[in-house]
């Protein structure tokens, strides 16, 4: 599917963004990404092309700057990292090509925790949720007021993210799942893994931004 990328600029810092919108999207899914990652994750971007190919605008962005991406205080401190993803929602809702198109967050790591955070926030206006691999844990007391429907996706291998997710769970009191993608490690490495990340994501976000999932897709979520 063609599609055509917008080069975004998330201010006040100046973040680095790309917005790829393919013909008459669905909605706007925006990434944030995990630690020591960026918006050239290539394990986000094969997510967020089978997302455009699901009809879906994508927009991967960096969540630090280039200078603070080595400092492992920022990159647990979910707090700024929720600051700069609200941001980016502003951006998208400033741009006319997206403005007026239900937003979903797809969170991976702790970029997880962040849009979780981001969503429990009344005036979100957050249409859904995914996480990758999340640690969901860090958003806190936060998830209780969640509103956004959530799908919690984690790899049978990773053990401990996979009970802290099971915890996060019971905090939800949106309409949520917890998939379990068998033979799958935190990293979804394994072959055909990140697929199932992928197709359960875009047959969610499909759903809850009140589209019928691809056919190609239906049958995983």
């Amino acid at each position: 599917m063609e599609c055509r990328t917008l080069h975004a600029r998330i201010e006040p810092l100046g973040l680095e963004g790309m917005l790829a919108l393919p013909p008459q999207p669905a909605g706007v899914v925006l990434f944030a990404h995990g630690s020591g990652s960026s918006r050239l994750s290539p394990r986000n971007r094969h997510v967020a092309e089978t997302l455009q190919q699901a009809g879906l605008a994508t927009l991967l962005f960096d969540l630090l700057r280039a200078e603070e991406a080595g400092d492992r205080r920022l990159i647990f401190d979910i707090p700024r990292l929720t600051t700069r993803l609200r941001e980016a929602v502003a951006w998208v809702e400033a741009c006319e090509a997206a403005r007026d198109l239900p937003l979903g967050f797809f969170g991976s790591s702790t970029g997880a925790a962040a849009a979780l955070l981001a969503a429990a926030e009344p005036s979100s206006g957050i249409a859904a949720v995914v996480s990758r691999g999340g640690r969901v844990d860090l958003a806190g007391e936060a998830l209780a007021r969640v509103r956004a429907p959530t799908l919690l996706i984690v790899g049978a291998l990773d053990e401990e993210v996979l009970e802290l997710n099971r915890v996060a769970l019971a905090m939800l009191a949106c309409p949520a799942r917890l998939a379990i993608v068998p033979g799958a490690s935190h990293l979804f490495e394994e072959p055909g893994t990140l697929e199932q990340v992928a197709a359960m994501a875009a047959a969610w976000f499909r759903t809850q931004f009140g589209q019928a999932p691809s056919p190609e897709i239906h049958h995983v979520c």
